[in-house]
């Protein structure tokens, strides 16, 4: 048998390897979180029970029905949507204000430059596909992704104190379209931007409900769209909002010290995975700053080039064990 062919099987025997074990370690954790989530469903449910029969019920468990048709409202509501609103609302998230034709443009260009780059440097034609997906709509995705992330980071940290500020504001006595405009001119970004969707969209006629839809088109976290189905919930049954919105405000705070010190007890998983997935490349860089006609060979010779979608494919397997094992969710 030819080396070349012998090469090509290996790899695909370990690809397919990596695969399969891959299969069998993120099944378990899937299983896991589906049973966690029926778990959590079941106990809140006869918790509802439970309280409604303390309470003397129908008030109790009009609410919870209301509020489990308001939250199978919002997930039809995102399923039904087209991939044009949905690229949409990923940039609105981001907080970047072109267009998706503007955004699918810049993809383009990106792998069309980087193919004519990767071709006019002289490497091999069968990675110039993979090149061009990978910079011109890998890489936009990722950058749109951490931009994501990171504004929910913001708007996380300052949406507990906005809840406070509508919590005295009615309790002094003021409206809640007037706390709304308050957090709306007051707050940091974010918060303030997405607060200004929901001010002005009032201002042009809309209901508080369909406002609040509207503001979540900014930025959709768990917490904008629980802080939106209270709302909702209250200006139809009435109630305490005050005390329901302080209890949201604390929770909001709990949250986010647990996920404080979900990310201090992983940050050195986290760094022994970067450093375990950096490895590699560090040294076969270093291998060809000191010594490029040992490692040449690598890159120039078929069999070489076989090695490497090899060793990528490893890599990405590997990588992606390790992002499921360092991910944790609060």
């Amino acid at each position: 048998m030819d080396l070349s062919v012998l090469v090509f099987v290996v790899a695909g025997a370990v690809f397919l390897s990596m695969t399969v074990l891959t299969f069998l370690l993120i099944m378990p954790q899937v299983k896991a979180r589906a049973n966690l989530k029926q778990r959590v469903a079941i106990a809140s449910g006869k918790a509802g029970s439970i309280r409604g029969g303390r309470a003397g019920g129908r008030d109790s468990g009009g609410r919870k029905r209301n509020i489990q048709s308001r939250l199978r409202e919002l997930e039809d509501a995102k399923t039904k949507k087209s991939f044009a609103v949905k690229m949409r609302e990923i940039l609105r998230h981001a907080g970047l204000q072109t267009s998706v034709r503007n955004y699918f443009i810049l993809c383009g260009g990106l792998a069309i430059g980087s193919c004519i780059l990767y071709l006019i440097l002289g490497y091999p034609r069968i990675g110039a596909l993979p090149v061009a997906i990978t910079v011109g709509f890998g890489f936009p995705r990722y950058v749109v992704k951490t931009m994501t992330k990171r504004r929910i980071a913001k708007f996380t940290k300052e949406f507990a104190n906005a809840v406070d500020v509508i919590v005295r504001g009615i309790k002094s006595g003021l409206p809640v379209g007037e706390c709304l405009n308050i957090i709306a001119t007051e707050s940091p970004e974010p918060v303030a931007g997405v607060f200004r969707e929901i001010v002005e969209s009032q201002k042009l006629g809309l209901s508080l409900d369909e406002a609040l839809v509207r503001g979540q088109e900014q930025l959709n976290t768990p917490e904008l769209q629980f802080f939106a189905i209270v709302l909702a919930i209250q200006a139809q049954t009435g109630g305490n909002l005050a005390d329901t919105l302080s209890n949201l405000s604390r929770i909001l705070r709990d949250r986010k010290k647990m996920g404080d010190k979900v990310r201090a007890l992983s940050s050195e998983a986290k760094s022994s995975a970067s450093i375990i997935g950096s490895l590699p490349f560090l040294m076969t860089a270093l291998l060809y700053l000191t010594s490029p006609e040992y490692i040449g060979p690598l890159f120039t010779d078929s069999r070489g080039q076989i090695m490497i979608v090899g060793g990528l494919c490893w890599m990405s397997c590997g990588v992606f064990i390790m992002k499921q094992m360092i991910n944790f969710e609060v």
